[in-house]
């Protein structure tokens, strides 16, 4: 009875969230250090990345305002990029640094980097992955559905699911250097255009730096769930 309601490998969940929760509280901290720190140049968020968007030749980008709290993001589909209400007209280090980031990912999509493609082309299926995957896979657990194969074999529905699931979690692996390389281009940019002193890009990549361990943890985390399910699979066909 106590193996039927004890599930060890939960514990990897719990890694999981621990990781998230962690990252999270130190994007957090250090983007509140440094939202304190008005940047020398005096330019808000959206004029810094104007300013890099035209010195980087991008002429078709649009910059929009849109509500949240770091909610930025650039879309290659429609050519936007947004910034939040704690980054458009802040001239904060902190807000220069997210605008800059994002311009980074503008100028990934000029020069076709094709990291940023791939994952472009993941979100459809990382969509479904990650609202399907683990559903299968317990309906699969639970039910013991399976298919036999025409050339002989069994597939079971919990190994769709593992399979859909997985898809998920490239696609928060596909992420990283998709981030990391825009951080990069936004350091550089900042320093080389002129927005910024080298000790404020300095507080930059602190304030990128923390915001990159967020990823980090979310595709450790997604990796984690994937070997629960994998474990949980391998035990149901012993059990069988």
């Amino acid at each position: 009875m106590f193996g039927y309601y004890f599930d060890p490998t939960y514990f990897l969940v719990i890694i999981g969230a621990i990781l998230c929760m962690g990252a999270s509280q130190m994007v957090t901290s250090t983007y509140r250090k440094y939202s304190k720190v008005r940047a020398r140049g005096g330019m808000t968020g959206a004029e810094a990345a104007q300013r890099i968007l035209q010195m980087s030749g991008i002429r078709d980008v649009q910059i929009q305002h849109v509500r949240g709290d770091l909610t930025d993001h650039y879309d290659p589909v429609k050519k936007v990029l947004r910034l939040s209400d704690t980054v458009y007209d802040s001239r904060s280090v902190a807000a220069i640094g997210v605008a800059a980031h994002e311009c980074g990912h503008a100028l990934q999509h000029k020069e076709g980097y094709f990291p940023l493609k791939f994952r472009s082309a993941l979100v459809p299926a990382a969509n479904i992955g990650s609202k399907l995957g683990l559903p299968l896979v317990i309906l699969g657990l639970v039910l013991g559905i399976g298919f036999d194969l025409p050339g002989g074999g069994y597939f079971s529905l919990a190994q769709i699911g593992i399979w859909v699931f997985a898809l998920a979690v490239l696609f928060q692996l596909v992420t990283l250097p998709v981030e990391f390389n825009a951080s990069g281009r936004a350091l550089k940019m900042l320093g080389s255009y002129g927005v910024m002193t080298d000790d404020e890009v300095d507080d930059c990549k602190r304030v990128l730096g923390a915001a990159a361990l967020t990823y980090v943890a979310a595709a450790a985390s997604s990796v984690l769930q994937l070997l629960r399910l994998l474990l949980l699979a391998g035990n149901r066909r012993r059990d069988d």
